[in-house]
């Protein structure tokens, strides 16, 4: 995990953003019922700005929910408390592989850790936590493409697939590049972004997008696109997941009057963040 921002802070406050990051990463193992992992973390190591530690991997699973969530929980509670002081904003990165740990200076070398901090300093989730709101969004992590096989589609973690989100990992300067998975605990701003999907993702699923509207094929994620008209006389519509586009007819709601329309791409994380244009027209 590394910090976001770290060297744009006067250095009179490096020791201790040093200091509290590990503090504030055992709080979020405590709170999550993971203490253990903390207790028994293998290799740690702090880089001023940023901290790295090997577990047994049957832990994975609780590693990404609920640990990630409830980091996000005591970030946002720290930065409350310390709003116009330092603010804590982290990047994760989780994979899985063999490192040895024999007791000597040189555990946790080999290509899994390498490939570990190569998705740390990868393009996706560097632009992810950098275009969500810094009121909102506290931690951003990435998964290799193993960790998401083995414990997000293996259905062994406690969040659904959908909650990640496919992205080409490199890291600008490196010979580096694999396929990854975003996970945000508590998303802002926009995740349809080509800094983060990678320019040739957002090209595919515009030109899926369009010729889905169409009428001529399906979207690339396999699920159909369907236009939805709905009315609802003095009260509310849209509660729960929409994907596709949406008509909206809307009157006296709150004393105001409403007609407009919604039409993009919607796809719930909490609540739903909405992928497109979003109009209204006031009569």
């Amino acid at each position: 995990m590394d910090a976001k921002d770290f060297t744009g802070y006067p250095s009179v406050e490096h020791g201790t953003i040093s200091r509290v990051l590990p503090e504030l990463l055992q709080t979020a193992f405590a709170r999550a019922g993971l203490s253990h992992l903390w207790h028994d973390r293998k290799f740690p190591n702090s880089s001023g700005d940023g901290y790295v530690f090997g577990f047994d991997p049957a832990a994975m699973p609780f590693v990404i929910h609920p640990w990630l969530a409830t980091l996000q929980e005591v970030l946002t509670e720290f930065n409350v408390q310390s709003i116009g002081v330092v603010r804590i904003r982290l990047r994760v990165s989780l994979h899985i592989g063999p490192l040895p740990v024999v007791g000597e200076d040189s555990d946790g070398n080999g290509t899994p850790r390498n490939d570990t901090h190569r998705l740390l300093d990868s393009r996706p989730v560097k632009a992810i936590l950098a275009s969500s709101s810094e009121n909102i969004t506290q931690v951003a992590a990435i998964l290799s493409d193993r960790c998401y096989q083995d414990a997000v589609a293996g259905g062994y973690t406690g969040r659904h697939p959908d909650y990640f989100i496919e992205v080409p990992a490199t890291v600008e300067g490196k010979r580096f590049n694999q396929q990854a998975w975003l996970y945000v605990p508590v998303p802002s701003g926009t995740l349809y972004d080509c800094r983060v999907l990678g320019d040739h993702v957002i090209a595919d699923q515009e030109t899926g997008y369009a010729e889905a509207l169409s009428g001529h094929t399906r979207l690339p994620n396999r699920r159909s696109l369907s236009i939805t008209n709905n009315r609802a006389d003095h009260g509310n519509v849209n509660s729960g997941t929409v994907r596709g586009g949406q008509q909206v007819t809307n009157t006296s709601v709150s004393g105001d009057y409403l007609y407009g329309s919604k039409f993009g791409r919607f796809h719930g994380y909490v609540g739903y963040t909405v992928r497109g244009d979003e109009n209204t027209e006031p009569r």
